[in-house]
Order: C-alpha cells, then sequence, then structure tokens
C-alpha cells in the first residue's frame, strides 16, 4: 500500500459533517472516524471504540490507538504523508488528522466538518504522537 491511497481514502471524508463518535462520511465523522476510514477502505483490521468522551483524558486516546492492530507507534520526526498524527490543544492528546505532505486532513468541530489545511507551525506545535498504517512504506 502506498501513502497516497491513504490521503486518498481522507480525502474522501472531505466536507463531512463534524459529529463526535461518527463513523460515516455521509452522516457525520469524528477525528478518530476519519482514521478509522482509512483503515477500514485498506482492509485493516481496526478496534473501534465508543463512549469516549470529547476530551479524553488520562491516556485514553494514547492507549486505544497503542492497541490498534492496524497502527504502529513511529518517532514523530519520522511521519510522513499518510501518518496519523496525534495533537494535544490543553491537558491530554485529544485530537488526531492524516498527514498529507504539507497538509493535514481532519475532523474539526470548530469547522463543523473535515477539512484539509496547511500544516502549519501552530498545527506542528501540537503535534505528540505519530502513527504509521501497517503494510504501508514510504
Amino acid at each position: 500500500m502506498m501513502p497516497e491511497i491513504i490521503v486518498a481514502l481522507a480525502r474522501e471524508t472531505l466536507e463531512t459533517p463534524f459529529r463526535h463518535q461518527g463513523r460515516s462520511p455521509v452522516n457525520g465523522i469524528d477525528c478518530v472516524g476519519v482514521a478509522a476510514h482509512v483503515a477500514n477502505g485498506l482492509g485493516l483490521p481496526y478496534i473501534d471504540q465508543i463512549g469516549y468522551a470529547r476530551q479524553p483524558s488520562g491516556g485514553q486516546l494514547e492507549s486505544a490507538l497503542d492497541e490498534q492492530p492496524c497502527l504502529v507507534r513511529i518517532p514523530v520526526a519520522q511521519a510522513s504523508a499518510g501518518d496519523v498524527l496525534v495533537m494535544r490543544f490543553a491537558g491530554d492528546p485529544q485530537h488526531v488528522a492524516i498527514l498529507a505532505g504539507k497538509t493535514i486532513i481532519h475532523a474539526f468541530e470548530k469547522n463543523k466538518k473535515v477539512v484539509e489545511h496547511d500544516l502549519t507551525e501552530y498545527w506542528r506545535t501540537r503535534i505528540v504522537r505519530a502513527y504509521r498504517f501497517v503494510e504501508v512504506t514510504p
């Protein structure tokens, strides 16, 4: 699998309305839902979590990602197109995005939909972890 396929799958969700715990690129999706959509499109197994808070705490997001059979943790400095970025705004990490080269794709509640925009310094400074989908080589 190529990173371009991952980015294309993530882009399928663009403009989808934001919906907390949503998993449907038609009816609504959240940031984790975008990553789940990609895993599903790649035919990779993933463990879907439900019942999580809008702002996970206590390492909940990191634990859930560490347990995913479709992801492997990588150093942030090695992240490249197609990788999953974990971000923190305040407190514990609470957001994920798909890196698409110089842009990121993510469901962002503030925008009320899935968006793609430049990975600016504002966003870059929030990255605390990175993961790569298994069987994907850069």
